[in-house]
């Protein structure tokens, strides 16, 4: 689990899994209506990036912000705000 005011990549989170070459997929869960419980918005794209569109960019952005996530332009400023998964937390 991603504790709040930190972030990790949909790559570091596959990897966790064992999966390494499966970000596309959970990008693909996290956006799933049926996965709004979990922290979606603590993952973000390679080196801090908001990969969503739109008005849940948006969202995105504004829980990140609320949770004390700090931001350099666009992007999530990684080297304070990143989590580092370690393999038995993606079960948590």
């Amino acid at each position: 689990m991603v504790p709040k005011g930190k972030v990790t990549t949909y790559g570091k989170v596959a990897a966790a899994a064992g999966y390494p070459l499966y970000q596309r997929a959970v990008a693909r869960l996290l956006r799933r209506d049926d996965h709004r419980s979990l922290p979606w918005q603590r993952i973000v794209g390679a080196g801090g990036e908001i990969k969503l569109k739109g008005a849940a960019a948006a969202e995105q952005r504004l829980r990140l912000t609320m949770e004390g996530v700090k931001f350099r332009g666009k992007r999530v400023e990684m080297g304070t705000c990143e989590h580092t998964l370690r393999s038995w937390e993606t079960f948590d």
